[in-house]
């Protein structure tokens, strides 16, 4: 059974760690896209914010498939994901499909952190 759990874990951390990497080649592919999307949200300083968010994205996810610092990565995706959320995935300023579609997103990302804070607990945090 440990060898079954191990191979879970380690896939979880993978696909989690895809999970972040491909949003952060999207932010460089399409950035305009989500500049205006950060606009439309009403977030202040899109530029820097959009780089610092890509760059969190592509070493977050990349410490994940990498298998380096796994909790502190871990850990760091949960407060990515917790900053996200509030700010463009808002649903409360929204009504009708996009405040569902928000209020989907909202709610899917709490899943998500929900993962990577288990994985954050799992995990052992020594410099590996």
């Amino acid at each position: 059974m440990q060898k079954y759990q191990n191979i879970s874990l380690r896939l979880g951390q993978v696909l989690l760690g895809l999970y972040f990497i491909l949003p952060g080649l999207a932010k460089f592919a399409d950035w305009q896209m989500h500049i205006d999307l950060m606009t439309r949200h009403n977030v202040p300083f899109t530029e820097p914010l959009l780089f610092i968010a890509a760059i969190a994205n592509l070493l977050l996810g990349g410490l994940l498939i990498a298998n380096r610092h796994v909790a502190y990565a871990a850990f760091g995706c949960a407060a990515y994901i917790l900053v996200i959320n509030f700010n463009l995935h808002d649903f409360w300023n929204f009504s009708g499909m996009e405040g569902a579609h928000e209020t989907q997103n909202f709610v899917k990302n709490l899943a998500i952190m929900a993962g990577c804070l288990i994985l954050g607990g799992y995990a052992p945090t020594e410099n590996k």
